[in-house]
C-alpha cells in the first residue's frame, strides 16, 4: 500500500486551533496547574477563540477528574469545544469493559481525541502484540467512543516516524480509524525530529489517499515546530494541535501563538475570530502568568520586545513610515510599538519615546536627556531593561517632580548570630535580623519609620510601607516579583559597583526599575524608590498627589504675588 505523490495544492479557507496547553503543555519541567488554573486558562483560550481545549485525561488523576466534573458547571465556553484525551482500549482487550473508554465517555465532553500507535516498531516491541491487533486497537476504540455519541479524533503516535519505516502499516492504522468514524485524523510527530519538507510531502500524501479531514500535532525538537504545522497546513492540514507559548515536554510543542499570527496574518488561512486576533498578546502573557513563567521578550508577534526599536536609524525612519522596520501592525495581535533609549540614542529616538509617554519636551531638554543617558549608561545603568527608570528620568527633565516624599536619610543594620544545628557538613546555623529606619518628609510633615525583614531591601520596604501605606493605599499592592544583581568591573573585587534590576507588579502592570552603586544596599535602594515612585505615578493616589501638588503650588504663587502687592 502507497499513496500517490501529493502533487500542488491551495491552502485551506480556515483551520481549526486545537489548545493542548492543559495536557501537553503542562509536561514541561516546572509547570504544576491547579483546577483553578486550568479553569481560568480554558476561559483565557475560549476569550481568545480557539476551537479546541484539551481539558486533560479524565481517570488519570484526581486533578483532571475535578477538573471535569467543574467543567460542567462553571465553564460557560462561547467559541470553544471542551475535549478529553485518553488512549485506545487495552491489547486483546474488550472496549466496554475498558476503564480509558468509559471514563472518556462519561467525562462530560463533546469530543475524545484518543491516541494510539501507528509506529510498527512500537506496536511490536512497546505493546508486544501483532499488526493486526495494533490496528483493531484504533478501530475498536473508536467505533466504541462513536456509539456513546462523542465526536472522536485520533491522534496517530509516532506517525511521521512510523511512515518513514513503514508506510504501508501506518497508513493501515489511519485507514481503519477512518472506517471506524473518526472525524479528524490526526499526524502526530512526537518525537519531534522531522523537518518542513518531510512534514509537507507526508501530510499531502495522506491527504490525497484519504477523505478524513487531517490535523497534525508536532513538538520543537529540531527548533522547527511552527515552520512544521505551517508546512502541514500548506500540504492540506486542517486542524493544528499545539500550546500557547510552546509550552511542553522536552523542547516543547508547536507554539499556537506565532502559528494563528502567521496562518491569519500572513497566509490568509482564517483561524481564531478575526475580531479577536487583537487578544493574542493578552491571552500570550496572561496564560504564562498563570503557570507562573516569565513571558519571552523575544517571542514573535506578543513578545514585549516584537517590535521594540534602539538604533537610532530605525528610529528616526519609524518617526516618519511605522511600517519601515515593522512586518506587521503591532496593534493587529494586540502589541505595541516600543523605543528603547540608550547611549546609542539619537534625538529622535528620546523625541518618540517622549511622545509615546505623553510629554512635551523642547530641544534643550531632549539633548539633556541624550547627554544624561549616555554619562549614565556609561557608569553601568542600562534603562532598555528599566522602562519605569527611564520614564521617571524623563520625567524629570520636563520639570516634574515626584510629588509623594521625600528622602533626609536612610540607615539599614544587620545583625549575625551562629549556632548549630543549619548544615551537615559544619554544624553551623547562622541566623541574621535586618532593621532600617527611613527619615522622610511627606505632606509637609516629617516622619520616621523603622521595618524589620529577612535582609537590607525587604527591611527598607517594610519601612517605606510603615511610613506611607496610610496616605498612599496604592502602596499596599506593589510587589517586588524579580530581584537581580550583576557586577560590572569584576576584576575590582568586592569594591566592584553593582546593578540592581527590580520588577515590581500590582496586578494590573509589571514594570523595571535600575539602581547602580559600588554600595549594593544604594543601588537597591535607587532602583526600589523607582518602583515604588511609578507604581504610585500610575495610580489614583499618584493622581491625587499630582492635584494636590499643583494646587499647592498655585496657592504659593497666589500667596508671593499678594505678599508683593502688599
Amino acid at each position: 500500500m502507497s499513496p500517490p505523490d501529493a502533487g500542488p495544492r491551495s491552502l485551506p479557507a480556515a483551520v481549526e486551533i486545537y489548545d493542548t496547553t492543559l495536557r501537553d503543555g503542562s509536561q514541561l519541567e516546572g509547570i504544576s496547574l491547579t483546577v483553578e488554573d486550568k479553569l481560568r486558562i480554558t476561559r483565557q483560550l475560549d476569550y481568545l477563540g480557539v476551537h479546541y481545549i484539551e481539558g486533560g485525561w479524565p481517570g488519570s488523576n484526581p486533578k483532571d477528574d475535578e477538573f471535569f466534573a467543574r467543567a460542567r458547571d462553571e465553564l460557560s465556553l462561547e467559541t470553544s469545544t471542551l475535549v478529553a484525551f485518553g488512549s485506545t482500549r487495552r491489547v486483546r482487550g474488550r472496549t466496554d469493559e475498558d476503564l480509558t473508554l468509559s471514563n472518556l465517555a462519561a467525562s462530560g465532553a463533546d469530543v475524545a481525541c484518543i491516541v494510539g500507535k501507528c509506529w510498527d516498531y512500537h506496536v511490536v516491541e512497546a505493546l508486544r502484540t501483532t499488526l493486526d491487533e495494533g490496528i483493531a486497537m484504533v478501530a475498536d476504540s473508536v467505533q466504541h467512543l462513536k456509539g456513546n455519541g462523542m465526536r472522536v479524533f485520533f491522534d496517530a503516535e509516532h506517525f511521521f516516524d512510523g511512515y518513514e519505516d513503514n508506510p504501508g502499516f501506518s497508513l493501515a492504522v489511519l485507514e481503519a480509524a477512518a472506517t471506524a468514524g473518526a472525524d479528524r485524523l490526526v499526524l502526530c510527530d512526537t518525537n519531534g525530529g522531522s523537518l518542513p519538507t518531510r512534514v509537507e510531502d507526508i501530510v499531502g500524501a495522506v491527504v490525497d489517499y484519504l477523505d478524513t479531514p487531517v490535523g497534525v500535532h508536532l513538538h520543537d525538537d529540531t527548533g522547527c515546530g511552527v515552520a512544521n504545522a505551517l508546512a502541514g497546513v500548506r500540504a492540506g492540514a486542517v486542524q493544528v494541535q499545539g500550546t500557547v507559548n510552546g509550552y511542553g515536554e522536552r523542547t516543547g510543542n508547536c507554539n499556537l501563538v506565532p502559528i494563528i499570527a502567521n496562518l491569519t496574518l500572513k497566509m490568509g488561512v482564517e483561524t481564531v475570530p478575526p475580531e479577536r486576533l487583537d487578544r493574542l498578546t493578552a491571552v500570550s502573557h496572561h496564560v504564562a502568568e498563570l503557570v507562573n513563567f516569565t513571558p519571552d521578550p523575544q517571542q514573535a508577534y506578543v513578545g514585549s520586545s516584537a517590535f521594540a526599536h534602539k538604533a537610532g536609524l530605525h528610529t528616526s525612519a519609524i518617526a516618519r513610515r511605522p511600517d519601515a522596520y515593522e512586518h506587521i501592525d503591532p496593534a493587529a495581535v494586540g502589541n505595541g510599538t516600543r523605543f528603547v533609549v540608550s547611549e546609542m540614542a539619537g534625538r529622535s529616538t528620546v523625541e518618540l519615546k517622549a511622545r509615546e509617554l505623553g510629554l512635551d519636551l523642547d530641544g534643550k531638554a531632549v539633548g539633556e536627556i541624550v547627554d544624561t543617558l549616555k554619562k549614565l549608561e556609561h557608569a553601568g545603568y542600562h534603562f532598555e531593561v528599566a522602562d519605569a527608570s527611564l520614564e521617571l528620568l524623563m520625567r524629570g527633565a520636563s520639570g516634574w517632580k515626584q510629588p509623594y516624599f521625600e528622602l533626609e536619610s536612610f540607615k539599614v543594620g544587620t545583625q549575625h548570630r551562629s549556632g548549630t544545628g543549619a548544615r551537615a557538613w559544619n554544624e553551623v546555623a547562622v541566623e541574621t535580623e535586618t532593621e532600617a529606619t527611613v527619615k522622610l518628609r511627606v505632606g509637609g510633615g516629617r516622619i520616621v519609620a523603622t521595618g524589620e525583614g529577612n535582609g537590607p531591601i525587604n527591611a527598607l520596604h517594610a519601612a517605606l510601607m510603615l511610613a506611607l501605606a496610610d496616605r498612599y493605599p496604592a502602596f499596599r499592592s506593589i510587589s517586588l516579583i524579580d530581584y537581580k544583581v550583576r557586577v560590572l568591573d569584576t576584576a575590582a573585587g568586592t569594591a566592584a559597583v553593582t546593578r540592581v534590576v527590580i520588577d515590581s507588579a500590582n496586578g494590573d502592570r509589571v514594570w523595571t526599575t535600575i539602581g547602580v552603586s559600588a554600595n549594593i544596599v544604594e543601588a537597591s535602594w535607587q532602583a526600589l524608590v523607582d518602583s515604588l515612585v511609578y507604581g504610585l505615578l500610575h495610580s489614583e493616589d499618584g493622581d491625587r498627589a499630582e492635584e494636590n501638588r499643583v494646587g499647592e503650588n498655585r496657592a504659593d504663587k497666589i500667596s508671593s504675588k499678594k505678599k508683593d502687592r502688599e
